[in-house]
């Protein structure tokens, strides 16, 4: 038996810790799974940018609390967040409380109208780099399409997008796959 095996007899990615309930859904149910909701993407894109310098798995586990502080990312609302919402963030721990952070999302939520007015949608600007479709690799932290993206954005206004976060969120968004040739979730 592989040491990668669970209990329920499934090979994991080693990054998924066996003893989380709510990182393992993550891993089984969401991470490479590719997205398409503008919702699910302005969410993941905002959580992304608090995991800078933190574990995901941190960031994960206050995800409701996240939820809760910010309005269910409802994007308008977030980005018409003023003064006295930013220092109630400050003051949430439920949440991350990082006040470049915290002020970086309201900045990310207005780009990313902005960038849904260009397009269309986020979906579709965040899926024309790979032409619709789904890349898979592993082992990387950056790659050629996490910098362009990151790029761009950057170019565009937002904030704690540079290309290791935007990479680890085009995992999470399914952009890239990048479960373990184990994994379970691996592409056959």
């Amino acid at each position: 038996m592989s040491e990668l095996t669970w209990p329920d007899g499934k090979v994991r990615c080693p990054w998924a810790n066996p003893k989380n309930p709510a990182y393992i859904h993550y891993h089984d149910c969401e991470w490479g799974v590719p997205v398409h909701d503008d919702h699910v993407l302005f969410e993941m894109l905002i959580l992304e940018g608090f995991q800078a310098g933190l574990s995901w798995e941190c960031v994960l586990n206050k995800r409701e609390g996240f939820r809760r502080a910010f309005d269910n990312f409802d994007l308008d609302k977030v980005a018409g967040y003023g003064e006295d919402k930013l220092e109630a963030l400050a003051q949430d721990e439920g949440i991350v409380r990082n006040r470049l952070k915290i002020r970086s999302a309201v900045t990310n939520a207005r780009v990313f109208r902005d960038i849904q007015a260009q397009f269309g949608s986020f979906d579709r600007y965040l899926w024309q780099w790979s032409e619709g479709q789904v890349v898979y690799e592993t082992g990387l932290a950056t790659s050629p399409l996490s910098d362009a993206i990151s790029k761009d954005l950057k170019k565009r206004g937002m904030k704690f997008v540079g290309s290791t976060i935007i990479y680890a969120y085009l995992q999470a968004v399914g952009v890239i796959n990048s479960h373990e040739p184990e994994c379970f979730l691996a592409q056959k």
